[in-house]
């Protein structure tokens, strides 16, 4: 993982996030399936709930039956890394934001052309802007 560049201590996350965002994006969490507001069909883009960096545009968002916002590729030249998660006796590619380091979700080989990637993303990880 990249050295994260927005940088908090653990009570500052606790201050500024709602319980469910803290234990996603903190603590590793993942949301239950549909549960969280799967966000406007309009245009836009959506960006991290704990430094707002972009992350996603809705141009790229495509609903694949999980119960989470699922993506086939981040926003051009948006700031999100990957690593190997190996928790549950499976080995997945966990997805973060690269600015903050927030755990978003993961990333799967099953999603549609053009890239054939599912970026199962928890919706509480998300803000939507729409485009203006």
């Amino acid at each position: 993982m990249t050295e994260a560049t927005v940088k908090k201590s653990d009570a500052e996350w606790r201050e500024e996030l709602s319980d469910l965002a803290y234990q996603v994006t903190r603590k590793h969490g993942t949301e239950r399936a549909f549960t969280h507001d799967d966000f406007p069909k309009s245009a836009g883009r959506f960006t991290c709930t704990c430094c707002g960096a972009p992350l996603f545009d809705q141009a790229h968002k495509f609903d694949s039956g999980t119960g989470w916002p699922s993506f086939w590729a981040p926003k051009d030249g948006a700031e999100v890394g990957t690593s190997e998660d190996r928790k549950f006796f499976m080995k997945r590619t966990e997805v973060h934001c690269a600015r903050c380091a927030a755990h978003l979700g993961h990333v799967f080989p099953d999603g549609p052309e053009p890239t054939g990637l599912r970026y199962c993303i928890n919706g509480v990880a998300l803000e939507f802007e729409p485009e203006e």
